[in-house]
């Protein structure tokens, strides 16, 4: 439930019409509100409007038809914005633009002072019937009519800034730190070192490989989310073990073993199912319990920067910088043990984890092999394996480091013509080598 629950939430704030349709049932709710209390009232407060009903009319017309075109011109804006983020920085930033909340209060507000303008103009009588002008509500209107000029001002200011490279990039590099914090550690269950000093280590049983049944897939797509929870539950409901065979961000194939239930005769159609409800899925990756998604999108901004067509080492070099500040941060935490134990310190769930090197090669490979020829990207990738260097914690993390530095020198020393150029790359890699080999030691 809290997994599917995260997933609903994420696509609510991925989405343009939420926000906006929120504010204008607001507007209406406010309306109403302004208007009974200008009935209660009976009488026009002193610093209210203090016009007729003809002129209420005219200026509330006037300001609606001044917001719904404010509120296409916003529109226009964004889809500008959204077309040059897709192909500048990739399609797939196109997320972060549709999440940001600036752009949906802005157009918001607009939609909201249209709607609230409608529902209080029909509510203006004139002489020739029971006269009622709604004095308090009108004002309420030129209010919220200064607000949306204020918003406009502070949308178009916004617009420009938000497409600009390095605030994308610092945006993603802020959203890739805020995953590392939420899923390092992350245990599914009781952490493996705290069962095995209860109970010592545990082994997978003899008869695993051979009694385990797999759990297919009911259905085509990216593994979004995990529920923990209920996998833990149900393992030991049945009192199972079971091993996973994919983690979020893997695609999974329908009618493919998504889940190895040892041991074989518990696999039922209804554990099945229960098992595949405690999965979700969809079209796309999404960063909710997946790390390499926001690796993935600052390795496609560089390496799309690095292209012919494009050819912009600077905005490829603040992504470097954004990733080797990601690694930093995530050599400093415990990766997650993969044997997951219930209460009892009993095996219950064997899940794939995420490791230290692989993450690494997910943040340099791409753009390493892009970089060949570029010195300057080169030598900012060496500085930044030496910072990592600094931080990590275990020869086995010192020596994936130590391997993207002596694959970075070599395609240097074959992409790069010039001596002087390639001399500077060198002394990178020696000061990246010794500092990882002081780690090491």
């Amino acid at each position: 439930m809290k997994t599917l629950l995260m997933k609903y939430w994420d696509r609510l704030r991925s989405s343009f019409w939420f926000v906006p349709a929120a504010m204008a049932c607001l507007a209406v709710a406010l309306a109403m509100s302004a208007v009974a209390l200008d009935k209660a009232a009976g009488q026009r407060l002193d610093w209210s409007y203090s016009g007729g009903a003809e002129g209420a009319s005219q200026l509330l017309g006037t300001v609606a038809g001044s917001m719904i075109a404010i509120a296409g011109t916003v529109f226009s804006l964004t889809l500008v914005a959204l077309s040059l983020a897709s192909s500048q920085l990739g399609p797939r930033l196109l997320r972060n633009f549709m999440r940001d909340t600036a752009n949906q209060v802005a157009l918001g507000t607009f939609v909201a002072t249209f709607v609230y303008c409608l529902f209080v103009l029909r509510t203006i009588r004139r002489a020739d019937e029971v006269a009622f002008v709604p004095h308090l509500a009108v004002s309420i209107g030129v209010l919220l009519a200064v607000i949306s000029i204020g918003v406009l001002i502070y949308f178009i200011h916004h617009v420009s800034v938000s497409i600009q490279a390095d605030e994308v990039v610092a945006r993603v590099g802020k959203e890739l730190d805020d995953s590392i914090d939420r899923l390092f550690p992350a245990p599914l269950g009781q952490p493996a070192s705290m069962a095995r000093e209860a109970t010592g280590a545990e082994h997978l049983p003899a008869t695993f490989a051979r009694d385990a049944r797999p759990v297919p897939a009911l259905e085509d797509g990216y593994l979004q989310l995990i529920d923990a929870d209920t996998l833990m539950a149900l393992a030991s409901e049945e009192d199972m073990l079971l091993q996973l065979e994919r983690r979020p961000g893997h695609y999974l194939v329908k009618g493919r073993a998504m889940v190895m239930v040892w041991p074989g005769e518990r696999v039922t159609d209804s554990l099945v199912a229960r098992m595949n409800a405690a999965f979700v899925l969809g079209n796309r990756r999404t960063a909710g319990q997946d790390i390499e998604f926001c690796v993935h999108q600052l390795v496609e901004i560089a390496v799309r920067a690095l292209s012919p067509g494009i050819n912009d080492p600077f905005t490829a070099i603040a992504c470097v910088d954004r990733l080797g500040s990601a690694l930093c941060r995530l050599a400093r935490r415990d990766m997650p043990s993969s044997h997951r134990y219930d209460p009892d310190g009993k095996l219950r769930l064997l899940v794939p984890v995420p490791t230290f090197a692989g993450t690494v090669d997910s943040a340099f490979n791409q753009i390493r092999q892009s970089a060949r020829s570029n010195p300057a990207v080169a030598i900012r990738m060496l500085d930044a394996i030496a910072q990592i260097a600094d931080q990590v914690q275990s020869a086995q993390d010192a020596v994936c480091l130590q391997r993207q530095a002596d694959m970075l020198i070599r395609g240097a020393r074959v992409a790069v013509p010039e001596a002087d150029d390639l001399s500077a790359i060198e002394a990178r890699y020696t000061l990246a080598t010794l500092a990882l080999h002081a780690q090491r030691a």
